[in-house]
Order: C-alpha cells, then sequence, then structure tokens
C-alpha cells in the first residue's frame, strides 16, 4: 500500500464482489473530507458460465479502473455461510475483485463487512438501510443505483478512515 500522506488527497475504489452484480464506488478524500466521485456495478448475464461471468467482472472493474484511475483500493471479505458452494463462488468473484485492481499496480486493502457497518453506522450489526441514510449524510451527492454500488462505497468510505493502519500493517508484515 502506498503511504501518502493524509492531508493529500487520494481516489480510493471500494468493490463489493459479487457474481450476480459487483458493485463499485469511488471516492477522494483530503484529510477527513470525503468527496463523491462514482459509483454503478458490473451485472454479468445470469445464463452465462462461472469462468464467463468472472471475466465479465473482469473488464467491467477494469474499464471503471481505467477511467476513473483510483491510486488505493479496497475489497470486503467474503462472509462464510453454511452454503459451502455458494461461499466458494463468491470467493472468486472476490478473487477477481482483488485481482483487476492489482492488474492496475494498484494495493488492495480488506475490510469484514462489520467493520464496514461499524465504521459508517457505528455499529457492527447494521441493516442496509443504516448504511443508505449515512451514505446520504456522508456523501451527499451519491445515488447509489443498487445496494451493491452503496455497499461499495461504504466500503471505501471505511478504508478511506483505516488507510493509515492498514499502510501500518504491510509495512510491519514485510520486515
Amino acid at each position: 500500500m502506498t503511504s501518502q500522506s493524509i492531508r493529500s488527497p487520494v481516489r480510493i475504489i471500494g468493490i463489493d464482489p459479487g457474481l450476480r452484480r459487483t458493485g463499485w464506488g469511488v471516492i477522494e478524500t483530503e484529510g477527513n473530507r470525503l468527496v463523491y466521485v462514482a459509483c454503478g456495478s458490473v451485472a454479468p448475464p445470469d445464463h452465462l458460465p462461472l469462468a464467463s461471468r468472472l471475466l465479465a467482472i473482469h473488464e467491467g472493474l477494469a474499464a471503471v479502473l481505467g477511467d476513473l484511475k483510483p491510486s488505493e483500493a479496497a475489497v470486503e471479505q467474503t462472509f462464510v455461510n453454511k452454503d459451502g458452494v455458494a461461499t466458494l463462488k463468491l470467493g472468486q468473484a472476490r478473487g477477481v475483485a482483488m485481482l483487476a485492481p492489482a492488474i492496475f499496480g494498484i494495493s488492495v486493502a480488506e475490510y469484514a463487512p462489520n467493520q464496514v457497518k461499524k465504521t459508517v453506522v457505528g455499529a457492527g450489526h447494521a441493516e442496509k438501510n443504516q448504511i443508505q441514510v449515512m451514505l446520504k449524510i456522508l456523501l451527499p451527492k451519491a445515488e447509489p443505483p443498487s445496494a451493491d454500488a452503496a455497499d461499495a462505497l461504504a466500503i471505501a468510505i471505511t478504508h478511506a478512515h483505516h488507510r493509515q493502519g492498514a499502510a501500518l500493517r504491510l509495512r510491519v508484515a514485510s520486515l
């Protein structure tokens, strides 16, 4: 992770991985100020085979990365549930979500779903509508077209608040 000063502007992409819809949200942060840039989602057709859906997610994210040129990325960690097959498939979409920024030379941080909720709403078990209400307050110009895009913006906000700690953890790990 690059260690840009907390005072210089940084463009961050948050990615909420999913096979049906992978949400993305881009913000800029300068100090404590957050500015909405763009958001959306990549939604491959359901009828495509898994490999083609993963390719569509990669191509969609690569287009966003190329157009909006973020300098840092954050991806939500996979929530493991009782359905092992579904968790494995989600993990594959998450791998693509981490690979796309890495190909562009962008460092990728990871955040647990509860950490995202706690950062944005103040409670680790917040509901989706609570996240959307807080997004209206934190990023008044943002109008996410889907819950996935809203979650991606929340992931980007989480990274904006925790990026210095994430950079320090990476430096310590490389020693």
